[in-house]
């Protein structure tokens, strides 16, 4: 069978949960990572190879590349949530967590834990894909762009390429680009020259590859099935091309380079090819007299379970309520959004909205990110396993999380809240995801960007400001109330409320109004409240609820 029947292609998870969108540490730079790399193999009974230990990655990012241990923490944690667990596994881990009393029992129960060596060195080698780089800021992007030739349709290239995490054309653009980088980087520390470099005649061990299918997959021509990397260049028939030696279990350097480059072509799972060619799903309705066109795309119907995504943009001045197969285990991206209440209730894969305004977002459990870009007056409700925001301004996030929310650059007046709504089927998609109540870091965020570390960026939203979310939709299931509860000093505020509430009704009671009193005195208390719905906003999210031709059971569909 000949090399051109092989598709092989870059995987899109690894880059959108896990490159972090801020530039990286300047020790993650290529020398670093090759010292890394001959650093950790000749130390293979001590915990670095082929497993890493946290003890030692510890060792490695504070001792000698001087990351403080919270960010070398962070990199570790983020690597460990893209690997293949069980909802089971990941809810043990959480007890185990919330049963440690102190940050040294914690740091114990880390010590336990390790990670894939070479696949983690490829890891912190793709988090360049955000490093800001100058030349590239004057001049543009280096390698072919295929966005020339086939233009999105659907979003324009330039807002498409704004967020590298979700481009598959960088994802592909970086690995053709560093590929002799990345294969150098997963070398024995035997096959290199003494300055760190590969030869002619270097070879690659089977592990390698193995771990390069952290990032590139494929596929043979007209079969449905996709392979991780390794099984296709094992396969008997393509040694010769992949250049694999039965009698030294290696493959030829120079051979596999040149065959991975033949082969790697465009993502059939990514934005480009789901907003292309994906299905358009009617969940948004038009809105009279504007020009916006709501767009919403998805690949469920031909992707693998890991591949579903589904990309919506430009929903305007409506509700949208979904509960949907088409969501369990998607990567969602919510694109340009504005006056809008949108409520995903399945359990999410990954999140990322973008450039939206003035609106709600609703969110079923997200088992790896949520990450905010450039959006403004937005308020998010969420249980996730991570939390990211960059360049947010008026922000709030109710969330549950069991990691720290991560504050990255641009962000100004960040609130953070306690999760506090429910829907019947919450607490089983969280089981599904694999996400518990406790530990949860809503309130201890982690600023993680070079302009400043002040923390005055963000707030905690005031008792007195807080009130319940009512999810209105009639939905199965068996959850009727907020997971984990709420936080003893918020649920004392709504007591106070609940109390006030009490001594009015008491009040109004005891006045013992005539009827027409009575009548005239509803009229009155109807006004206020309209008042106080058309000046707070809510009136149209009322309105909303209710869309041309359909009732409350629209989340069910």
């Amino acid at each position: 069978m000949d090399q051109s029947s092989v598709l092989l292609w870059v995987k899109a998870e690894p880059f959108i949960v896990g490159a972090l969108q801020v530039p990286p540490p300047s020790k993650f730079s290529l020398h670093y990572l090759r010292k890394i790399s001959t650093y950790v193999q000749i130390r293979a009974t001590e915990g670095a190879y082929p497993r890493l230990y946290w003890s030692t990655w510890r060792h490695i990012a504070c001792g000698k590349l001087q990351l403080a241990k919270d960010l070398a923490w962070l990199y570790f944690e983020i690597f460990d949530s893209l690997s293949v667990k069980t909802p089971e596994e990941r809810l043990e881990w959480s007890e185990v967590l919330s049963n440690c009393l102190s940050e040294e029992e914690v740091e114990k129960q880390r010590n336990q834990l390790s990670v894939d060596t070479l696949q983690f060195l490829l890891f912190l080698y793709i988090q360049q894909l955000n490093k800001v780089s100058l030349r590239t800021s004057l001049i543009g992007e280096e390698w072919p762009s295929p966005r020339s030739r086939s233009q999105s349709p659907d979003l324009t290239e330039k807002s498409n390429c704004h967020n590298k995490n979700w481009n598959d054309y960088s994802h592909q653009a970086f690995v053709y680009d560093h590929l002799s980088d990345l294969l150098e980087l997963l070398l024995d520390p035997e096959q290199l020259t003494a300055s760190f470099h590969s030869t002619h005649s270097s070879l690659v061990s089977r592990e390698a590859v193995v771990a390069l299918s952290f990032l590139i997959e494929g596929t043979i021509s007209r079969a449905r099935k996709v392979y991780p990397l390794h099984e296709l260049a094992l396969w008997q028939p393509l040694h010769a091309d992949s250049g694999f030696s039965k009698i030294s279990k290696t493959f030829s350097f120079y051979k596999l380079e040149t065959w991975l480059r033949s082969c790697l072509t465009g993502n059939p799972f990514g934005t480009s090819a789901c907003l292309k060619s994906g299905k358009k799903l009617a969940w948004a309705h038009q809105v009279e007299g504007t020009t916006k066109r709501a767009k919403i795309a998805c690949n469920t119907h031909v992707a693998p379970r890991m591949h579903r995504l589904v990309v919506m943009s430009q929903v305007y001045k409506q509700t949208l309520a979904k509960s949907s197969d088409t969501l369990v285990g998607a990567h969602v991206k919510i694109h340009r959004c504005n006056e809008s209440f949108i409520y995903l209730l399945s359990p999410l894969r990954s999140v990322t909205i973008e450039k939206c305004r003035n609106s709600i977002f609703v969110l079923g459990p997200v088992g790896t990110t949520l990450h905010l870009h450039s959006c403004d007056n937005v308020k998010v409700i969420a249980v996730c396993h991570r939390l990211s925001i960059s360049s947010t301004t008026g922000c709030v996030f109710h969330i549950l999380t069991p990691t720290r929310p991560l504050i990255l650059s641009g962000n100004q007046t960040v609130t953070f809240a306690p999760f506090h709504t429910h829907y019947p089927m919450l607490e089983d998609h969280m089981a599904r995801t694999g996400l518990a109540t406790v530990p949860n870091y809503w309130d201890n965020p982690m600023v993680v960007c070079r302009e400043n570390s002040d923390t005055s960026v963000f707030q905690l939203l005031p008792p007195c400001e807080f009130y319940v979310f009512i999810i209105p939709f009639e939905m199965e299931g068996d959850t009727t109330e907020i997971p984990g509860g709420l936080p003893s000093v918020y649920q004392k505020a709504l007591g106070q409320r609940e109390q006030k509430i009490q001594i009015w009704q008491k009040t109004v009671k005891e006045a013992h109004l005539t009827k027409d009193q009575r009548k005239q005195f509803q009229v009155l208390v109807e006004n206020k409240f309209y008042e106080w719905l058309i000046n707070t906003g809510h009136r149209q999210q009322l309105d909303s609820l209710v869309p041309p031709a359909a009732g409350s059971k629209q989340a069910a569909g």
